[in-house]
């Protein structure tokens, strides 16, 4: 017997898409920031043989997912993977599972990404599962401005940099600068003998910490984190907007929570942040983030009905 158009529905939720041409699933086991142990793959590989094709596909939001998985065996594999602490999930209107580069043993890497991950995906993607949003919200952590997660690309991307003052007047005028022989973005310059630093350039990637011998950008600098806002990427794109202040990492939960209450509070049904940002305005979004306004008014925001056009 066919599957009904309900059947199909009613595991979408739960993370299982219908697989083209078939009446078998895809299910997507969810990571924390795209971390698996050993043994969590040892649960993937076995539950994609028991219950599944025997293959298994990496999602760009860093799940496990297993495919073709018969509906009646769905109740089965959920079972078999929770029993493992591994759990399916990853669809809907609501947010999405945290992705993460290895920015923590990465030598360019400014953050510690798999523990900001997982303190988002225990705060958000877990604490906040029933919470119903105006579409999908992904957010992404990367531990530099290599951009290799595409943090500009999420609805809430945070990158790793290094908050940092150079000392200029502790420049020697070195026949070669290796500050600005390392430099990746071209932000320092020598000019006549003279150092100079554009700061309109710089991405505080970190790269130029500690290259001064003579301590004119100094070893002691600091993490912080710069926060995009309102990226996509597919039919319609948008480049996140880039806030003006940056964050310690400590800072980073309340703030995504600021946005995503903005945007509940802001938001139309199936208008993505950056619309939203968009059509009212970066800077009535910061000015909302500046306060705490927003996490007072938590329960209130929660309880309200996602906007109607």
């Amino acid at each position: 017997m066919a599957l009904t158009k309900e059947q199909i529905v009613s595991v979408k939720g739960r993370g299982f898409l219908l697989n083209r041409g078939t009446e078998s699933f895809s299910g997507r086991i969810v990571s924390i920031g795209g971390q698996f142990s050993a043994k969590d793959l040892k649960t993937v590989a076995e539950c994609s043989e028991k219950y599944g094709n025997g293959t298994v596909i990496f999602t760009s939001r860093l799940s496990a997912e297993i495919q073709g998985i018969p509906f009646e065996k769905i109740p089965e594999a959920e079972a078999f993977t929770a029993e493992r602490g591994l759990f399916f999930g990853g669809t809907g209107a609501k947010v999405r599972p945290v992705t993460a580069c290895k920015g923590t043993t990465c030598v360019y890497g400014n953050i510690d990404t798999h523990a900001l991950a997982e303190v988002i995906h225990n705060r958000f993607y877990v604490g906040m599962k029933d919470v119903k949003l105006p579409h999908k919200f992904k957010i992404g952590v990367g531990g530099c401005p290599n951009s290799c997660m595409k943090p500009s690309l999420n609805d809430v991307g945070v990158e790793g940099c290094r908050a940092f003052k150079p000392d200029l007047g502790k420049c020697k005028s070195c026949k070669v600068c290796n500050v600005a022989k390392n430099c990746p973005s071209g932000a320092v310059t020598v000019e006549n003998g003279k150092l100079t630093a554009d700061r309109t350039k710089c991405t505080k990637c970190g790269v130029c910490i500690g290259k001064c011998p003579f301590g004119a950008f100094p070893k002691e600098a600091p993490s912080a984190c710069r926060v995009y806002v309102g990226g996509t990427w597919g039919k319609k794109q948008r480049m996140g907007t880039l806030l003006s202040n940056t964050y310690s990492e400590s800072e980073i939960p309340d703030v995504i929570e600021k946005v995503m209450l903005w945007y509940k509070e802001n938001g139309y049904a199936k208008e993505r942040l950056g619309a939203a940002v968009d059509r009212l305005g970066a800077e009535t979004l910061e000015a909302a983030i500046a306060t705490n306004d927003l996490l007072d008014r938590r329960e209130e925001i929660l309880s309200m009905p996602i906007k109607e056009k």
